[in-house]
């Protein structure tokens, strides 16, 4: 079980729950050209998840100062994993998500795409390494890398099938692929701010220079509040653009998208301590399962 809470298993069943959902609830019902089969899909989503397990293995193996401050009842580097042991299986599951992603590349045919896999590994290293201290860079950058999770699956199911009989309809379903990985890059880069105030004790004594140790909380504050309103116009221009002439849909993204956010806005406006960053962070979290779990709205939205 300290394994399963090192690579957050919560965080990755959302990960794979959104790319099952993509190609079982979007892409074969509405029949787009695709290129995996079960298996294959299997191990897009297995080199996914084994690179994302890395990424938090080795975040907390650096981390461990920080969260000695944050979060020290969820230490689990030194305490009940060795360092060593972290360290192997971040290794492993690196080489083998790398080593899977060759396959894949191999198996659509186009070869280039192996780099994604690399690109991700080293992306997640060097956030942790480094990134991760530098003001907003590190928040955007592993916020790309979270909507990258969603758009491999266009990559490698539509891109290698387009045609110039079906180039227009894959094209089509590529772009609702993209706004969701929009979506879930800002939620995640809101996330990431609200995490970044909530810890700012232990990121400081780290030496760290995270945005509200270089502006302070309240400015964060204010910081978070802004960008938190990207999720929530994006989303509403989405509703009222594609979505109006459908009422289950809107009822839906209203009820489970819309208002989440537009209270997640309104507490970032007011947020004073750190109960009410990892509220946010919380509650951001759930935002984005909603999110994903919308596609099993598309047999409404697209009839």
């Amino acid at each position: 079980m300290h394994f399963l809470n090192l690579i957050r298993w919560k965080n990755l069943l959302i990960i794979a729950l959104a790319q099952l959902l993509v190609k079982y609830a979007l892409l074969i019902p509405f029949n787009a050209e695709i290129m995996l089969n079960w298996f294959g899909t299997a191990l897009l989503v297995a080199a996914t998840l084994c690179l994302a397990s890395a990424g938090y293995i080795i975040n907390d193996i650096l981390d461990v100062e920080t969260d000695m401050v944050n979060r020290p009842e969820k230490v689990l580097i030194g305490k009940k994993i060795t360092e060593k042991n972290a360290y192997n299986w971040f290794i492993a599951l690196n080489v083998i998500g790398i080593l899977i992603g060759f396959y894949l590349s191999y198996l659509v045919g186009k070869n280039q795409f192996f780099s994604l896999f690399v690109l991700v590994s080293a992306l997640l290293y060097i956030y942790s390494s480094y990134l991760k201290q530098m003001v907003l860079v590190g928040n955007v950058i592993i916020s790309l890398v979270v909507g990258l999770s969603i758009l491999i699956v266009g990559f490698f199911e539509l891109i290698p099938a387009i045609d110039a009989q079906n180039r227009a309809s894959q094209l089509f379903f590529f772009q609702i692929l993209t706004d969701y990985a929009l979506f879930a890059f800002t939620i995640n880069l809101v996330r990431e701010l609200a995490k970044d105030i909530e810890d700012i004790d232990g990121d400081h004594k780290a030496g760290m220079n995270t945005l509200p140790i270089a502006i302070g909380r309240d400015r964060s504050r204010k910081v978070l509040f802004a960008v938190s309103l990207l999720p929530l116009g994006g989303t509403i221009y989405y509703v009222t653009t594609y979505l109006y002439k459908q009422p289950v849909a809107v009822v839906y993204f209203l009820l489970c998208i819309i208002a989440p956010l537009l209270y997640i806005s309104i507490k970032a406006f007011s947020a004073k301590t750190k109960k009410d960053f990892r509220n946010i962070s919380n509650l951001l979290k759930l935002v984005m399962l909603t999110g994903i779990l919308s596609l099993l709205l598309y047999p409404f939205i697209l009839k």
